[in-house]
């Protein structure tokens, strides 16, 4: 049961006025009108995570997240880095989707695993969403978290991923080589899948207040209102030409799904896409991590100059070398710093 305590803090007009003064912030980041003399920081509070009890009684966890919640509000009165308060969900981490298509997910070691349908590429069949218990429950989560009425944290559904990723954990390996030798029933399946994620975007956008509505990693990828985001870890394993005639209409489509198109979450090594990218108009954002950090200089100086980049420093890539290439421009730092680096 929420506190009375919560339900003061996370509707506190003061804090929501903070929250709509950085987004405000981050939309001028991306209309590239931010004339702020330092670079964009971004490092929220999310009360979410992977939870075994939160598949057994929804409102008892949603409703004990939001009290811990509470407890962090006063992180967000920093006036010089965003640190938004957020709701994530994540049933099943990145393999919800998956579970909706009939695979079986697992948890193992601390984290979500899937095993492979056990079935040919090409006879994928759309689920009935209405049938799905993975999506009955998503659905219970945002409208128990809808019904609490707390107008401050923002709200990350279930990890949706995108037709690629979820085309690879249902099937493996047996996908991308019937992407080169059944092309048709590769499409066939992929594009059942994107319709699928489709509509689960669609239903969120529908039923979820659009100024708290984020994607994954609704605390650190957060975005203005109206942009969307899909995953884009399994592109390192397709070849540009495969990916620009397979994926991108499909991702491309899924991002355009929302007013302003989208991020895309890049963890590998996927800098041959950067010319289909560039030419991609919902492509907006770019959330760089691990590995593909460390191609932060091709990334910033190939796409357009309205796409942004959401990095996390690491050793690869510490902040002075992002700073370094970047002068704090077009970019979204994702670190606990005290103070935003200034622009050069």
């Amino acid at each position: 049961m929420l506190t009375a305590q919560t339900i003061e803090r996370l509707n506190a007009p003061e804090l929501l006025r903070i929250r709509e003064t950085h987004m405000q912030r981050l939309q001028a980041v991306f209309a590239g009108e931010d004339a702020e003399d330092s670079a964009f920081v971004l490092c929220g509070v999310d009360a979410g995570g992977v939870f075994m009890p939160a598949l057994d009684d929804p409102q008892t966890f949603i409703h004990d997240r939001l009290n811990i919640l509470a407890q962090s509000a006063d992180i967000l009165r920093d006036s010089r880095v965003f640190r938004p308060l957020a709701m994530s969900t994540n049933i099943y981490g990145v393999h919800f989707s998956d579970s909706i298509f009939g695979a079986e997910v697992i948890y193992h070691d601390e984290q979500w695993q899937v095993k492979l349908l056990q079935r040919k590429v090409g006879d994928l069949a759309p689920p009935e969403l209405a049938l799905s218990a993975s999506w009955l429950l998503g659905q219970a989560m945002a409208t128990i978290y809808r019904n609490a009425q707390l107008a401050v944290p923002l709200y990350g559904p279930p990890c949706f991923a995108s037709a690629l990723n979820v085309g690879i954990n249902l099937y493996g390996e047996e996908l991308l080589v019937a992407m080169m030798t059944d092309p048709d029933d590769a499409q066939h399946d992929l594009q059942v899948i994107n319709d699928t994620l489709t509509a689960e975007h669609r239903w969120q956008q529908h039923f979820l207040p659009p100024a708290q509505m984020q994607q994954a990693c609704p605390a650190d990828r957060t975005q203005p209102p109206g942009f969307g985001q899909i995953c884009g870890c399994s592109t390192q394993l397709l070849s540009r030409e495969l990916y620009r005639d397979f994926i991108a209409p499909l991702d491309d489509a899924l991002l355009f799904t929302y007013a302003h198109g989208g991020m895309i979450h890049l963890c590998g090594a996927h800098t041959q896409h950067i010319p289909t990218w560039r030419d991609i108009p919902s492509f907006r954002a770019f959330q760089l991590n691990d590995r593909a950090v460390g191609d932060l200089q091709q990334y910033f100086t190939g796409l357009r100059d309205d796409q942004i980049l959401y990095l996390n420093p690491c050793e690869e890539m510490p902040l002075e070398r992002i700073m370094e290439i970047t002068r704090g421009h077009r970019v979204v730092i994702i670190a606990n710093l005290q103070e935003p680096p200034k622009k050069r």
